[in-house]
């Protein structure tokens, strides 16, 4: 089960976190956690490399964190990380057994 959850402070999104593999496929075949890799990874590059905005990162086997600051989080930030979440709620239709989408204040 992969868990995705948007962290929102003051009605806007600062971050969100990738924890686990679907277990949809076997490891390779995964074609549901490859699209979550996928446009997770494109924030990222979206942030740092297009954007360039200051952002904390943490990539592992199975976890991806993107945060940056409120201050950071205006502007191309919104769009970037708004985009992310319509893209994430896209893929997961019908989906609710391998992966879920929250959004959680901080």
């Amino acid at each position: 089960m992969t868990k995705i959850t948007f962290y929102k402070k003051n009605n806007l999104i600062i971050g969100f976190e990738v924890k686990g593999h679907t277990g949809k496929d076997e490891f390779g075949k995964d074609l549901l956690c490859a699209q979550i890799s996928t446009v997770a990874q494109l924030a990222i590059v979206g942030i740092e490399e297009v954007g360039k905005i200051k952002a904390f990162h943490e990539i592992t086997d199975g976890y991806l964190k993107i945060m940056v600051s409120e201050k950071d989080a205006l502007g191309q930030a919104q769009f970037l990380f708004n985009t992310c979440m319509q893209s994430f709620n896209s893929i997961l239709i019908g989906e609710e057994k391998f992966a879920k989408l929250e959004v959680k204040n901080v």
